[in-house]
């Protein structure tokens, strides 16, 4: 992969990684319930004997001292590290499939998470505000970012970052990458910002409150407490949320731009319009009558669809959108930090409706087909209408019971038997 974009890979894997770990589950780790709320993490995975990567490991240690890593800093480091895996599991077993943004947004801004990001907003106000008068990034935009990906600090990781990065370096599936992440863990322990046994993250090496890999942290974490530490890990999430804004900084954030809107379009606006890379002036979308959903002044920008082939509701992105971007590439994320940082400012949910899904089903069917299998002992853990493992599993058993063929999948005629 050599010297490309090795932090914009980063940034990318780490927000991956974020999702992966649970910081947007919804439907996916928690699987229909309301994901809001607190979870607890699992245990932290124990190392096991492996002989291939005790060997693995002692000619790691050679090519590390060759590239500038003390022999205390390496002895220090693998010191009670192990062969997780678990780590391996999660790396071959990921979960392959695309959520529509209407379930994205649905997660990411949960009435759970939106009440708890206002109340973190305002508790570290003066925080944000600081790191806003620096960086010129604003601080609900900083906060939406880490309430993505950690649940506002809840949950962080508890994996050790070196024995994951060693397992995966080893294990080779993407053992360059791997390895160059252990590396640049090596040098983030050596310059003494954290202790071997501190430094925990997810299973793929993302790491603190905005769940920095280590070729990011490297390239953008900041000391912003004046303490001579860049402090991602600890229960103070200062350095971590300076460090995002430094990172958005750097990437090209414009401090007053938002990153975009939701806007209502004319009747015959031609679908050749829309598209990123199809931008226009504000005044040019203005005169072709598309207006902000809100009321508000229009920005520069190109308007995308909320669904899939077409379809409201729409919105308008900015260049600021495409600097999110920068941080994670998936454009789902980075519309839910923009929805998310509006939240926090008490602004109100999507205005427009998706309409319903593959299914025929609305997000009001959904929800009402959880309730109904709930109330009948098919618990699907809260009606967030995000159909995930659980709502699945909950479909399941009650048509098992019912002596249907088993599908596990939400349908009218199912939500019509329930009534």
């Amino acid at each position: 992969m050599g010297s490309l974009d090795m932090t914009r890979r980063g940034a990318l894997l780490a927000g991956v990684a974020a999702v992966l770990a649970g910081c947007v589950s919804g439907g996916g780790r928690s699987a229909g319930r309301s994901t809001g709320g607190y979870v607890a993490p699992d245990p932290a995975p124990r190392p096991v004997p492996n002989a291939g990567w005790d060997s693995w490991v002692e000619g790691f240690k050679s090519r590390a001292a060759g590239r500038g890593i003390s022999q205390a800093t390496i002895d220090t480091a693998f010191r009670g590290a192990g062969f997780l895996p678990e780590v391996v599991e999660k790396d071959r077993n990921q979960t392959e499939f695309t959520r529509s943004l209407e379930d994205y947004l649905n997660i990411a801004a949960s009435d759970e998470r939106v009440t708890l990001g206002r109340k973190k907003f305002a508790q570290h106000a003066s925080t944000l505000s600081a790191i806003e008068g620096r960086y010129g990034v604003e601080g609900h935009v900083v906060a939406a970012v880490w309430g993505l990906e950690s649940f506002f600090g809840s949950r962080r990781g508890n994996v050790p970052v070196i024995s994951a990065l060693s397992t995966l370096a080893y294990d080779g599936r993407r053992g360059e990458f791997f390895e160059g992440q252990l590396i640049a863990a090596l040098k983030i322990l050596q310059a003494g910002d954290i202790s071997p046994g501190a430094m925990t993250g997810s299973w793929a090496g993302a790491m603190g409150h905005t769940q920095f890999i280590p070729t990011s942290y490297l390239a953008y974490a900041v000391d912003f407490t004046g303490d001579g530490r860049r402090d991602i890990w600890s229960e103070d999430p200062t350095d971590a949320l300076a460090s995002t804004a430094a990172y958005l900084q750097r990437s090209g954030w414009t401090k007053g731009l938002p990153w975009g809107m939701e806007v209502t379009l004319p009747g015959g606006f031609g679908a050749g319009s829309l598209g990123r890379g199809k931008g226009k002036s504000a005044a040019e979308w203005q005169a072709l009558g598309v207006q902000s959903a809100s009321g508000g002044a229009l920005a520069g920008g190109s308007i995308i669809a909320g669904r899939n082939g077409g379809g409201g509701p729409y919105f308008l992105l900015t260049q600021n959108f495409a600097t999110i971007l920068r941080y994670n590439n998936a454009q789902n994320y980075a519309i839910g930090v923009g929805h998310l940082s509006d939240r926090l400012l008490g602004r109100g949910a999507v205005l427009a409706s998706f309409g319903p899904d593959a299914a025929g089903m609305t997000k009001a069917d959904r929800q009402e087909l959880q309730r109904l299998l709930t109330a009948r002992g098919f618990d699907t853990e809260g009606s967030d209408g995000v159909i995930g493992a659980k709502t699945k599993a909950a479909i399941s058993a009650y048509e098992a019971s019912a002596g249907l063929p088993v599908t596990g999948e939400p349908s009218m005629a199912l939500l019509r038997r329930l009534r």
